[in-house]
Order: C-alpha cells, then sequence, then structure tokens
C-alpha cells in the first residue's frame, strides 16, 4: 500500500446542478445514467480500479442549507475534496473562489483540492477559453488545489482521471516535495533526497557510479538498469545539467535534478517510492515505527546515549570539524544536519542551551552535551536525528534506561552520566544568571523577568576522575504550582536548587517557601529529590540575620548548609560541581518537612509495634509447642 494507507476517502462538493452525483456514477459504472438520485450512498472503487491497489470510497454530498452540518462533517473526514462546477454554468466558477475555498479554509480542511469542470459536452464553444486561462488567478490564491481538470460524464470524457488525480494526490501529495510558485524542490524533500544519496554513495567520493545506480535501482525499484538505460540517464541530467554528472558518476546535484525532473512531469510516485523506501512518511520525517525507543518502566528512570552512540557522534564531530579548531562554526554545524528535515538546535529548548564559542561555535562537549539534553527530554527525537545524520547500527544500540531513582537511593549509589537539576526560586533571586554562569556568558545587570522554562547544559567534573553531564532547568515562580500540580513532576528531578538573593529578606523567606512545597510534592509522590539552598548576589550587603536565618532553614529542613556565590564577581564557590555530587548521593541533603517527619515517625511506632507484637506471636507460639511436647511425653510416660 502507497504511503502505508488501505484507503482513501473523497468528499465530492460543489453547486447544485454541477454533475456531482452523475460524475460519480459514470466513475463507478463506467456508462452514463441519465436519471441519477440526487445524492448518491457512498461509492466504492475497488483496490484493482488503479495501479496503485488502493480502494476508493467517494461520498456524495448536497449544497442545501439543511445538510451544511452534514456537509462540514464529511469534510472533515476527507483524505481530498473534488470541487466541482459546471462547465456551461460561468457563475458556479466564480462561486468556487467567492464561496466553497473559502469555506474550506474556514472548516480547516487541510487536505488535496482537486477542482472539476462537468458538463465540458454542454460549455459553449463559441467563447473557447483555456483551463490554464480560467483556473491560473484562482490556483494562485488557493495553493491547496492540487491540479484542474473538465471532464464530461455524458461523453465519459476524463472521469476515471478525476478520482484517479484525487487518489494521487493523497497518496502522492505534491506539496510536501516541490513548490509550484518556485518551480523548485522544497527543502526538506532536498535534505531528505541528499540523506539518501549520501547512504547510497558507498565509496564517499561524491557521486554514484553505476554499480551504485544500478543497487539504487534496485532497492527501491525491484529492477535493475540496464546499461544502456544508465547511459541514458545520465545523458539526460548532462545535456539539462552539465555539474550533475563527472568522470565519476552521478552528482548530488544530478540526483536533485533527476528527481526535480520526474516531478515536473508528474512521476511524483517515483520520487514517493524513494523517499518511503528510505523510511520516510508523508511529511518527509523518519516513520515511528522505525524509532525503536527503550520504554521507560518507571517515571523516575531516564533515557540516555549509549557509549557506542557517543562514540559515533565525537566521529560525526571531528569529520565536520573542517578546519580542525576543535569547535564546530554555525556553518559546520548546519552542513551537520543538512540531512535532517530541519536543524533540531534552532528552536527552544535546545537553542542556547549550550556554552559556545565567541564566534558562535560549540565545542565537543557542548555538542555532546547538546545531545544528551535532548535524548533526556525527548528520546525519540534524538535518535531520529541520529539516524538522519548516518547513524546505521541498529537503533536500539543507541539508547539505554536508567535504573530507577528510588533504586539508586536505597542502593545510596547512581550510575547516571546525565543529571536533571531544577532551579526554583522567586522573581530577581538570580535563577538565570547562575544559568549564564555555568554557560561562560557573561554577568549582566539587566534584569528581564523569566516567563517559560529554560534549559542550560555543560559537562561537570565528578569526583573520581570521570566527568557527568548536567542539566539546569529553571523553573519560573509563577510556574511552580503548574509543575507540582503533576503527582509525578519531580520523578525526573535529580537535585533541586533553591535560588534566593542573600540581601533581600523576603527572597530568603520566599524561596523556604519553595523548599517547604517542593520538599511536601517528594514526599506526597514518593519521588524525594536531595536539595540545595544557594545565596545569589553575596556581592550585596546581607541583611543582618541572612546567614543565621539561612542556616536555621537547612538545619530544620536536613539538609546542607547554603551555598553563598556571586556571579557578578566570579565566585561561584564550586557550586555546579557540588550540585553533581548531590544528585550523584541520591540518600544524602534530602529534606523533610514537619508533616513528613510526623508521619515517618508514626509509622515508625507502627511497624516497631508490628515487629512487637509478631516477636510476641512466635514467643506464644514456640511456648505452646513447647507446652505441647511437654505434654505429650508426660502423657507417654504415663
Amino acid at each position: 500500500m502507497a504511503g502505508g494507507r488501505t484507503s482513501v476517502r473523497v468528499v465530492v462538493v460543489g453547486d447544485r446542478g454541477t454533475g456531482k452525483s452523475s460524475l460519480i456514477s459514470a466513475a463507478a459504472s463506467e456508462t452514463f445514467v441519465e436519471n441519477v438520485p440526487p445524492l448518491l450512498p457512498p461509492t466504492r472503487l475497488p483496490a484493482d480500479f488503479y495501479p496503485d491497489g488502493v480502494p476508493i470510497t467517494i461520498i456524495d454530498t448536497s449544497s442545501s442549507l439543511e445538510y451544511r452540518g452534514k456537509l462540514a462533517e464529511e469534510l472533515k473526514r476527507a483524505d481530498a475534496v473534488v470541487l466541482t462546477y459546471a462547465c456551461d454554468q460561468p457563475v458556479t466558477l466564480d462561486h468556487l473562489s467567492t464561496f466553497w475555498l473559502h469555506e474550506l479554509r474556514r472548516l480547516e480542511v487541510k487536505v488535496p483540492v482537486i477542482v472539476v469542470g462537468c458538463k465540458l459536452d454542454l460549455r459553449d464553444e463559441s467563447q473557447p477559453v483555456s483551463l490554464e486561462q480560467v483556473m491560473s488567478p484562482i490556483m494562485q490564491q488557493f495553493r491547496e488545489i492540487e491540479t484542474c481538470i473538465e471532464c464530461s460524464a455524458a461523453n465519459l470524457i476524463q472521469v476515471p482521471e478525476v478520482f484517479y488525480y484525487a487518489q494521487k494526490a493523497v497518496l502522492h501529495p505534491m506539496a510536501p516535495l516541490f513548490d509550484q510558485e518556485t518551480q523548485a524542490l522544497k527543502p526538506r524533500c532536498v535534505r531528505a533526497l541528499k540523506r539518501i544519496f549520501i547512504l547510497c554513495d558507498q565509496d564517499m567520493d561524491g557521486a554514484l557510479s553505476d554499480r551504485e545506480l544500478n543497487e539504487f535501482q534496485v532497492k527501491c525499484f525491484n529492477a535493475p538498469l540496464q546499461p544502456a538505460e544508465i547511459v541514458g540517464v545520465k545523458r539526460v541530467v548532462q545535456d539539462k545539467l552539465p555539474q550533475g554528472v563527472n568522470e565519476l558518476g552521478l552528482t548530488l546535484t544530478g540526483f536533485l535534478f533527476l528527481h526535480a525532473l520526474f516531478i515536473e512531469k508528474g512521476r511524483l510516485e517515483t520520487t514517493w517510492a524513494v523517499l518511503r523506501k528510505f523510511g520516510y512518511d508523508d511529511e518527509i520525517k523518519l516513520r515511528a515505527d522505525l524509532l525503536s525507543v527503550p520504554p521507560k518502566k518507571a517515571p523516575d528512570q531516564s533515557v540516555e546515549l549509549t557509549s557506542e552512540a557517543v562514540e559515533f557522534l565525537k566521529g560525526v564531530f571531528s569529520l565536520f570539524d573542517a578546519d580542525k579548531d576543535g569547535a564546530l562554526r554555525p556553518s559546520e554545524l548546519e552542513d551537520l544536519f543538512s540531512t535532517a528535515p530541519e536543524s533540531p538546535w534552532d528552536e527552544a529548548p535546545y537553542k542556547d542551551a549550550a556554552e559556545r564559542t565567541a564566534l558562535g561555535g560549540i565545542s565537543l562537549n557542548g555538542f555532546l552535551s547538546e545531545w544528551a539534553l535532548m535524548t533526556l527530554l525527548d528520546p525519540a527525537f534524538s535518535l531520529e536525528n541520529l539516524i538522519y545524520i548516518g547513524y546505521t547500527s541498529d537503533p536500539a544500540s543507541a539508547l539505554s534506561v536508567t535504573r530507577k531513582r528510588s533504586f539508586d537511593r536505597k542502593k545510596q549509589r547512581t550510575e547516571r552520566n546525565v543529571f536533571q537539576c531544577f532551579i526554583f526560586g522567586p522573581k530577581k533571586s538570580g535563577k538565570s544568571a547562575l544559568l549564564k554562569a555555568f554557560l561562560g556568558r557573561p554577568f549582566s545587570d539587566n534584569y528581564t523577568s523569566t516567563v517559560e522554562e529554560n534549559y542550560a547544559v555543560n559537562v561537570v567534573d565528578y569526583p573520581g576522575g570521570t566527568k557527568k553531564t548536567l542539566v539546569l532547568r529553571e523553573i519560573p515562580e509563577d510556574g511552580v504550582k503548574r509543575l507540582l500540580s503533576n503527582k509525578e513532576s519531580l520523578a525526573t528531578c535529580d537535585v533541586a536548587v533553591f535560588v534566593y538573593d542573600s540581601s533581600d529578606e523576603y527572597s530568603l523567606k520566599r524561596a523556604s517557601e519553595l523548599l517547604v512545597e517542593v520538599a511536601r510534592r517528594g514526599e506526597e509522590s514518593g519521588f524525594v529529590v536531595p536539595s540545595l539552598f544557594i545565596g545569589a548576589k553575596n556581592d550585596l550587603n546581607s541583611y543582618r540575620m541572612a546567614v543565621r536565618d539561612s542556616e536555621r532553614m537547612c538545619r530544620e529542613m536536613g539538609i546542607d548548609s547554603p551555598i553563598h556565590i556571586s556571579v557578578k564577581e566570579q565566585n561561584m564557590n564550586n557550586v555546579f560541581s557540588r550540585i553533581v555530587s548531590a544528585a550523584g548521593n541520591p540518600h544524602l541533603s534530602v529534606p523533610e518537612t514537619e508533616i513528613g517527619r510526623t508521619q515517618k515517625h508514626y509509622w515508625q511506632l507502627v511497624n516497631r509495634s508490628l515487629l512487637l507484637v509478631s516477636v510476641g506471636a512466635a514467643v506464644t507460639v514456640v511456648g505452646l509447642a513447647a507446652y505441647r511436647a511437654y505434654a505429650a511425653r508426660k502423657n507417654s510416660s504415663n
């Protein structure tokens, strides 16, 4: 089945009397019926009706006012729309652009539209006008129109073609491939074909040899090319585009030209056959069934790249670092992702999430950190992009699932390589400045309120000479309530940090309240997290009782003493290593609220009581058994 579809649903709409029902009847019966009912039931064209082997269901509609609700329902279920006008009634043609096409947009019907001029046999030939002249301005305004055709049900002229084009527009759509206005392949199509070209260029010489072209043909179409056919293909390219062929074979430029030529000649199925053979869907992205992401069995597990995937990424980095300066410049990074639908790091949360050089380049550590972040937040997206840039091993070998954090806490150690830290704190406490310092960015006195979550990721030294990837996730103060409303919100958090302005008494009070809120949510959900208190802006004069109040808060909650930092003076007090150390010891510095302590004490008493009852019961059972044994011996001696 083309594109994995098992059927195509076509809805026929248009003004009353334009020939909708006659068109459907003629297509299904291959004859013209004079007296057709005004509204036909759903009509099915069998799978063998057209070469693609996909059956079509055709839905007839009425344009009457009382049918409008039903019409809207049918249009929203359509795979394609056939929009009719009558060639002998110019007003129905005008009504396409004044009503019908606007109505489709109002209903948000985002499927291909085939405009069909019916009753061709009745058109007034004394005023000949070409279809192109009539439809060109309408198609310029309404890009959703896939094609236009005129037909006659009475004379059986181009009737089967109407639904063939409708089916073809669904199974082999032009919109994702080709821009009709510029007459060029669309960027996503170019990037996909480039990836396919690179995969087929086995000797990596920048051209497809005759052998490679033949293997490509067999893979996509299950039939080899004859030597004369290969010569003919290359000659067609060379005549139109000399740089499309060189002494080694067909170049990427020539490969792209061939596909543009296929599309211009209406052979979209050829390009779609190639794309689908290499795993692409109708949006020119890899199909979901090719992305075998290992499932998490518990919410406090996370997904990381395997050592095999990391080694692959190191090799890719080295390959695209053309000037060998240890950093990928923006142009080199764009080249690296030129076989993906788009560069995955151009938008939040990945944009600006890693450390960059003064010229905007990204180091190997920054490159691997971005991949670690993408894998943590969206494993399927990470795996998809690994495959786009050339990962050809088994997709299952690229990702691994960590142990549950609750299990790590019991074992008092963790094997994770990537830690996620939630950054809480009131407004103007210094959260954003902490993230910028983590990425080596200069301090700025200009304050901008954080309204969306931000991420920063970098590599941090870990005790024992190893390195860990640390992800800082800044939670805006106004977003805390929404975050904690999800029972599992803290499951993905390895360590929580609470930032306050050391010079502001209210800031400390609010940070303390947030610590209690988060700690209580952890106790309720079972996802307790190690926590640290950070006094930022240490270069400013602290209020008189600041140190005592913050120390007391930490002591009452059972966490480590506050860490005092000044981003402005670059006095960071080894804060990032201490965050990683806290994450690496999931059983330490875990805050306890008063309610949590009371409940813990209660359950300890209950467990102790149960233990005493169990011991007492065991003693009773043993005593009873001993008495029975004694009684039995006494009776036997008597």
